[in-house]
């Protein structure tokens, strides 16, 4: 039998921007969410999300005591109020990051147990990494929880590897799904192509390997490139365009309605590092991508129809998929069109809240057919 949903709750260590349109999305779906979120830190560089932007969702604010940074093995998280939060609102479902270094979550967990409530843990995966000590106790958390929502079908086969029951997947989404039909390029496409990145300057994006592996084509197949975004790299990156590629065009950071232009005008996305939730802003446009392999989230978006995943850092095959990919225009524009389908019909933020609430109704979501 479903299990009842309201009142919903949900455990974020932050509440970094891009999140906003899923968790209202969310909030719908399941007639009510409560939210509880500390700040990051500031070596993290996150945007954190407006309340006015999840005009549906309660927010409550603890505070976060944090040990060592997250890219540390040594990291810890404590969030004061969690406790608290859960007496006042009583939730009968709280889904937590499934994460078992935010501290806090352990006693969580035990006070919704105590009080017949269900926890689902919210995660990437399980890959096989840490030494023995690390992955038991990350196993014992993971068992604590009554199931698991995966961000990607990876993950999901990660936690059922380590005999985990009740695992679902609601693809990690980033844009909605499209409300107007793609946009109408033009045939045949003007010379250069273009090829456009979207997302925040950080060095981890690598687009100095773009710029480098645009400069190693044949004259006859190098691309315009566009850069939109800001950050800590910009300066970094700006120089290395200076210094490899000077096709390039940095437009600072745009949103919403000013990046749709961008869209349009472009023939292919690449995404060279590692990071990017633009890459389903792209695909909303008919366009074909570029990315570097990742956490997993990547299999289920980009396929072979629609675009391609290379390893990342390896500039060798970054010039090589870029050499074939702008050979051949017609062939970008299928893909495009495959991009597109996939966004609309399969992986997008309504597909995503509709799947956290039937893995809280204990209802699998039947995987889409290609």
């Amino acid at each position: 039998n479903p299990k009842p949903l309201a009142p919903l709750a949900l455990q974020q260590r932050v509440l970094p921007s891009y999140r906003a349109p899923f968790f209202d999305l969310l909030a719908q779906a399941a007639g009510g969410l409560h939210l509880f979120a500390g700040q990051p830190l500031t070596v993290e560089s996150i945007v954190s999300a407006d309340p006015a932007a999840m005009p549906h969702v309660q927010i409550a604010w603890g505070r976060n005591h944090h040990f060592r940074d997250p890219s540390s093995r040594a990291f810890l998280c404590w969030q004061s109020g969690l406790l608290k939060w859960l007496a006042r609102i009583q939730p009968r479902a709280l889904i937590v990051e499934a994460n078992p270094r935010y501290l806090s979550n352990w006693f969580a967990v035990r006070w919704m147990h105590r009080r017949g409530g269900v926890v689902l843990g919210w995660g990437l995966g399980a890959p096989r990494s840490g030494n023995p000590l690390e992955r038991a106790f990350r196993l014992a958390y993971l068992r604590s929880l009554d199931g698991l929502i995966a961000y990607s079908q990876r993950g999901a086969a990660q936690y059922r590897a380590l005999g985990l029951q009740n695992v679902f997947v609601a693809h990690n989404a980033a844009a909605p799904r499209p409300a107007a039909p793609p946009p109408e390029r033009p045939w045949p496409p003007a010379q250069p192509l273009t090829v456009l990145f979207v997302g925040r300057l950080q060095a981890r994006k690598r687009l100095d390997l773009l710029f480098r592996a645009c400069a190693a084509l044949p004259a006859d197949l190098q691309p315009r490139v566009l850069v939109v975004g800001d950050g800590p790299a910009r300066a970094q990156f700006e120089a290395a365009a200076a210094a490899h590629y000077p096709h390039v065009r940095f437009l600072g950071a745009l949103h919403g309605e000013a990046l749709r232009p961008h869209f349009a005008a472009a023939d292919l996305f690449v995404l060279p590092g590692t990071g990017g939730l633009a890459v389903q802003q792209a695909m909303a446009h008919a366009l074909p991508v570029i990315v570097a392999q990742g956490d997993g989230t990547q299999d289920d978006l980009v396929r072979p129809e629609n675009g391609w995943q290379i390893p990342p850092g390896d500039l060798v095959a970054l010039t090589d998929t870029l050499r074939e990919a702008l050979s051949d225009p017609a062939r970008l524009r299928r893909m495009g069109a495959e991009s597109y389908r996939i966004v609309r019909d399969e992986i997008n933020l309504e597909r995503m809240a509709a799947a956290f609430v039937e893995a809280v109704e204990g209802r699998p979501s039947p995987t889409p057919s290609p």
